[in-house]
């Protein structure tokens, strides 16, 4: 493929090692070439590199499926995910999961896996999910002039920030991108 068509969540292997696009700018300088810049995270360690290249150079891209998996249970450090197609059992490190805080069992996730490897890549899970909260205080009456919030516990065991009048026992919806409380349900 060539830098010029580079897309967010492109797989590129470079150096032998697979790299997933979080995020591309196409630069058009004054005078020069066009070039691409690019940040990239390494899906073995997670580190996260800036590379820039002229839009005509030639890059090597990765072939990726997509599958369904279901979450089954943690072990260790892994989670343990069911493929909803061959019923097959896979260890997933939580390194490679963005929002794993908010993943309860049963979640259905999606995995992008190397077609000629079959290596999980990333595992994306719902940008909203609903969960119950578990513990918070009890909101103050008359504390709800201001944007005020407290902290929540939900049923994962993740704490969040959300508004006073939620009580335990409540079930919210979150944003599993930056952890934040959108509603109650």
């Amino acid at each position: 493929m060539l830098a010029g068509d580079i897309k967010k969540n492109v797989c590129l292997r470079l150096d032998g090692r697979i790299y997933v696009v979080i995020d591309f700018l196409h630069v058009k300088p004054g005078k020069g070439n066009t070039v691409m810049r690019t940040k990239l995270r390494d899906v073995q360690d997670g580190r996260v590199l800036e590379r820039t290249w002229i839009v005509s150079a030639k890059l090597e891209d990765v072939q990726v499926d997509h599958r369904q998996f279901q979450y089954l249970y943690k072990e260790g450090d892994d989670l343990v995910f069911m493929n909803n197609e061959t019923y097959e059992q896979v260890n997933i490190s939580k390194d490679v999961i963005e929002g794993v805080d908010f993943l309860k069992e049963g979640e259905n996730v999606m995995a992008s896996i190397d077609s000629a490897t079959d290596t999980i890549l990333t595992v994306e899970i719902p940008v909203k999910v609903v969960l119950k909260v578990t513990y918070t205080e009890p909101g103050l009456k008359g504390d709800t002039a201001t944007n005020a919030t407290k902290p929540a516990t939900v049923e994962t065991g993740a704490t969040i920030r959300v508004p006073l009048f939620i009580n335990e026992g409540d079930m919210i919806e979150i944003d599993t991108r930056d952890g934040s409380y959108v509603t109650r349900k």
